[in-house]
């Protein structure tokens, strides 16, 4: 069968939804989400002639699964989405497993797009806040010993080691909008060559494996897998300049704070600056022709009573232009009380003061609140795919996912994500379940009126007009009901 005449998915799912609720959120973010520029050709998502949906109608519908509460390909067919669009699960799961598809070639594609409408505005031209990119790692617990690739990494917010992968995650933010642009999977090789990965030899030997073209995309994907997380890092931040990404620093916390990434920001030819925090470890920083360790350093600045009180910040701290391998930067000491411990900040900006600096890297923590929210309400690495191709498309969706809600938050100044996302949803909520919850809901009608020895109409009633949601369960029972007759 040919592929149908090409239609635009956000289109078509605008306009259905429309005709059954009014909810303003779904709606704005269905008119960013169409107002895209999206071809299979620019996309390299071309079809086979005698495909039945073309791979960007099935990529237009998995962008929309989170926000008509659809969590996964099975739950598809009991969804709004297919009343509209009635395919079966096998369509997502065969797309979401195809290696070929670089996904992230398609997610810089359609974040400049997003970026371009943000950077339109008059927020956005006038406004006086650093673009910072920001790097980071989070945990992407799994279950399956099956998984393709998977290990045991250590958690540091369990300190144990458990199974899963590491994220990598790059994200770019002016100070209002976060946009996801990057990631990467990691796994922990750990000190038993007897069990490399944290996996025994059965468990390794049962694990999904799959023959790919050598052309295909998610070799490269692969090969990142046993990646040194620092050496990616460096490797992202080239290829988001490369894809024109301008910023003013780069903030990290002080497990990315390296010689490496230090110098190689201080090489680039655009006028950027890292900042992040540095661990009170035994680095030496070259002051005043002598080698010094932070706590060192501390001591003599206190000795010297270099130490300061921030009224307006309410610490303490203090500040020294040293050398690290021979890059000059500037270190930042502070602590909220005097029985505290000293907390560092290191940045290549030596003419940066303390409180800018404060502020600055006060803006790394919209990156937690992106792994936060995405995994809360976008369910991030949540996929239990075997295929190690369809987890790189699971979480490439969700960035995408997160990066339009962002925007939409943007230009309709909704307070957070969150509320967003819950406001979108919960229209489609009442929709969805409406068909599948009618019936139980009945006969617990049925059981309060039989206890109480009253009409089924009288409990419903009751119901009905104590709340409005109830009411809108019953509208739409009632014209599903009118369609049918």
């Amino acid at each position: 069968m040919p592929c149908p005449e090409s239609t635009n998915i956000f289109s078509e799912i605008s306009t259905f939804f429309r005709e059954k609720d009014d909810d303003k959120a779904i709606r704005t973010i269905m008119d960013v989400a169409k107002n895209l520029k999206l071809s299979a050709t620019t996309l390299n998502l071309e079809s086979r002639w005698n495909c039945k949906y073309t791979r960007l109608q099935v990529f237009e519908l998995l962008l929309l699964f989170p926000f008509f509460m659809v969590k996964n390909a099975f739950q598809y067919t009991d969804s709004t989405l297919a009343k509209v669009v009635p395919c079966k699960k096998d369509v997502f799961y065969r797309f979401l497993e195809n290696g070929a598809i670089d996904w992230r070639k398609l997610v810089y594609r359609i974040n400049k797009q997003l970026l371009r409408k943000i950077n339109l505005r008059d927020d956005s031209i006038n406004s006086k806040e650093p673009v910072c990119l920001i790097i980071d790692d989070s945990d992407l617990p799994k279950t399956g010993t099956k998984i393709e690739k998977m290990g045991r990494i250590f958690s540091h917010v369990t300190h144990s080691t458990r199974l899963g992968f590491k994220g990598l995650f790059l994200c770019r933010t002016d100070g209002k909008t976060q946009t996801v642009l990057d990631f990467s999977l990691h796994g922990e090789e750990g000190s038993r060559p007897e069990k490399p990965f944290g996996m025994t030899k059965m468990q390794r030997d049962k694990q999904y494996t799959k023959v790919r073209k050598q052309t295909d995309a998610v070799h490269d994907r692969i090969g990142e897998y046993t990646q040194s997380k620092i050496q990616k890092a460096i490797e992202m931040v080239k290829h988001a300049i490369n894809e024109g990404m301008r910023f003013d620093y780069l903030l990290a916390d002080s497990w990315f704070t390296c010689t490496d990434i230090v110098k190689f920001i201080k090489s680039r030819h655009s006028c950027c600056h890292y900042l992040g925090m540095i661990k009170m470890g035994k680095t030496k920083y070259l002051f005043e022709k002598k080698l010094l360790s932070a706590k060192e350093l501390l001591k003599l600045l206190a000795s010297r009573k270099a130490v300061k009180y921030s009224r307006r910040l309410r610490c303490y701290y203090a500040v020294a232009d040293v050398e690290l391998a021979g890059v000059r930067v500037r270190l930042f000491f502070c602590r909220r009380t005097k029985n505290a411990d000293w907390n560092g900040l290191l940045t290549t900006n030596y003419k940066l003061d303390f409180i800018e600096a404060y502020h600055i890297y006060s803006m790394r923590w919209s990156i937690e609140v992106f792994f936060k929210e995405g995994k809360g309400l976008l369910g991030l690495g949540k996929s239990q795919s075997r295929d190690f191709a369809a987890q790189i498309a699971s979480i490439s969706l969700t960035i995408l996912q997160y990066n339009i809600l962002s925007t939409v938050k943007r230009f309709a100044a909704y307070q957070t994500i969150g509320g967003l996302f819950n406001e979108a949803t919960d229209g489609v909520i009442q929709l969805s379940v409406t068909e599948r919850i009618w019936g139980i809901l009945q006969e617990f009608v049925r059981i309060i009126a039989e206890a109480f020895d009253t009409d089924d109409e009288h409990v419903l009633d009751a119901l009905i007009n104590r709340s409005e949601t109830f009411n809108h369960y019953i509208n739409f029972d009632r014209l599903e009901l009118a369609k049918a007759a």
